[in-house]
């Protein structure tokens, strides 16, 4: 088991993704808790994670995570729903800090903003492999229609938010929760809010969208109040670093384009 010492206020939350999506809850983080230091980690050497098996999945998962836990942060926010559904309930009993992931959150709006009790979810093929989402709101009375998008990752990396090709693949993408009459639909993977706009504009203002990212970051502020480790309120702005396992000027690069200049420096991980 690793197993780190629970750190104070002033240390920063750790946040882990596969690659460049998690940069949506941390800009998420950033606009809720401007003061708070973040340790951004993205595992793009190895990414994506959503055709990978659910163990090797876990195993990728728990390496970045053991080293964001051995910096010293206060918090670990899963900002991958992959990772989340392989290894959330072995996170929070390998680490004495906070566990915040991207699935439980988006599930609990979800349940909470359908009116029909029909909610779709799209998402990689790991977290639909997983049942995770139908798993997390099989305690409310609502009926799931879950749908594997792999390509929209390649779209939103590639900068690619508009288009003829992406129309295309976002309507067949969208198929089955149309069919299904849902009236939520969860962005079940933390790039689909970059693609916000499209999906907004096939299916219509009858359907509201929940992104993971967001309601990651709101669960975030909560169980960092809960736990007593928000920082003091001197005005402060917070610090932002970000370490990659691939190359880091391709991720700063990357990131840079998909969430805004905020993607400062970027470090090798070792």
């Amino acid at each position: 088991m690793a197993r780190v010492h629970l750190s104070g206020p002033d240390a920063p939350i750790g946040v882990f993704d596969s690659g460049f999506g998690g940069l949506t809850v941390a800009r998420a983080l950033v606009d809720q808790l401007p003061g708070e230091d973040l340790l951004y980690l993205g595992d793009t050497a190895r990414s994506p994670y959503g055709p990978q098996p659910i163990d090797v999945v876990r195993e990728y998962a728990l390496e970045c995570l053991d080293h964001l836990a051995e910096q010293g942060v206060k918090a670990l926010v899963i900002a991958c729903n992959s990772a989340s559904a392989a290894m959330l309930r072995d996170a929070r009993q390998r680490y004495d800090v906070p566990v915040v992931d991207v699935i439980l959150p988006a599930a609990r709006r979800a349940a909470r903003t359908t009116r029909n009790g029909r909610v779709g979810v799209l998402c990689t093929e790991a977290t639909a492999t997983s049942g995770a989402y139908a798993d997390a709101l099989g305690v409310a009375p609502v009926e799931v229609t879950t749908t594997a998008c792999p390509r929209f990752v390649e779209f939103v990396e590639a900068g690619v938010t508009s288009g003829a090709e992406l129309m295309a693949v976002a309507e067949e993408y969208l198929a089955p929760v149309r069919a299904a009459g849902v009236d939520t639909l969860v962005l079940g993977c933390t790039h689909y809010p970059l693609l916000t706009g499209v999906l907004s504009y096939l299916l219509g203002p009858g359907v509201t969208l929940v992104s993971s990212a967001e309601e990651c970051a709101t669960a975030s502020y909560a169980t960092l109040l809960g736990a007593g480790l928000l920082r003091g309120g001197d005005g402060r702005q917070g610090r932002h670093e970000f370490i990659t396992t691939g190359a880091p000027d391709a991720f700063a690069g990357i990131g840079r384009r998909l969430v805004g200049e905020w993607v400062g420096h970027v470090r090798q991980f070792s």
